[in-house]
């Protein structure tokens, strides 16, 4: 059990359902704020099943998606969330103390909830969020800013009937991790890093959230990144390509039955 910084006895802070593009953006933004971070990610986010991702800011030559949804995981849990294999089969319980019940028979307890699963919200209907039936589809209805009808749940990316876009779902990630962090009364969360003097050369405090670094503490940083993107890069991305579940008889081997044989419980994602 993680050490919470808000005043519950959760296990977590913050649970996110879902491993996708709008999950593992929210959790960064959460985990950044020092938010202990729970996501419960299904076995396959919908974008590992592209060929290749060609419209998300800084890859002008677009990137391999399955490599991109690694880079998403590994940024998230670089700053602090933690991602576990699972599905959330349903949540009770409200603002502070919400229960979530997971596919192995375990629990967690979690004082918010952020919903980025797709294309299931039944787990959901233990708390009455508001849903807006559409045929087959259920979208959790947006409230402003990423919040539902019920208090400390918000909702992002597709199931909040978000465009189907990558960088759609990240940026309302995004937001409703913000919105998150505005609404527990986290002291303004920035998340911006300047040169050293930016704020204290003129007789400011760094604002909660941003950092102030050296000059060598800035190149250290740059030389990480270089690094680090280069062996993202070294070698083709090990993962076979997938294609829709519904094609089980696909002669090319991009189908794995057995991930696609339980449709329900929060395991789809954005």
């Amino acid at each position: 059990m993680l050490t919470t910084t808000l005043d519950t006895n959760a296990d977590y802070d913050v649970l996110v359902v879902g491993g996708g593009v709008a999950g593992l953006t929210a959790a960064t933004y959460l985990a950044r704020a020092d938010l202990a971070t729970l996501v419960v990610a299904g076995e396959e986010s919908i974008l590992r099943r592209n060929a290749h991702l060609e419209n998300v800011p800084g890859f002008p030559a677009g990137v391999n998606p399955r490599l991109f949804a690694d880079m998403l995981r590994d940024q998230a849990e670089h700053n602090g969330a933690t991602v576990r294999t699972g599905r959330v089969e349903g949540i009770t319980g409200s603002v502070g103390a919400f229960t979530a019940a997971l596919d192995n028979e375990t629990s967690v307890t979690a004082a918010r909830v952020v919903a980025a699963s797709w294309a299931d919200a039944d787990y959901l209907d233990g708390l009455g969020v508001e849903i807006r039936e559409a045929g087959s589809k259920r979208y959790v209805e947006d409230h402003g800013l990423g919040r539902t009808s019920v208090d400390g749940v918000y909702a992002a990316g597709r199931l909040a009937e978000q465009y189907h876009q990558a960088v759609v779902a990240a940026g309302h990630g995004a937001e409703a991790a913000i919105t998150l962090i505005h609404d527990t009364e986290i002291p303004f969360y920035h998340d911006w890093v300047v040169p050293e003097g930016y704020f204290t050369d003129r007789g400011r405090e760094v604002p909660p959230g941003c950092e102030e670094i050296t000059a060598a503490e800035q190149e250290r940083r740059a030389a990480t990144a270089r690094e680090t993107m280069r062996e993202y890069f070294a070698e083709p991305h090990p993962d076979r390509q997938r294609t829709h579940p519904s094609l089980v008889d696909d002669d090319l081997g991009r189908v794995d039955p057995e991930w696609y044989e339980d449709g329900g419980g929060g395991g789809g994602e954005e």
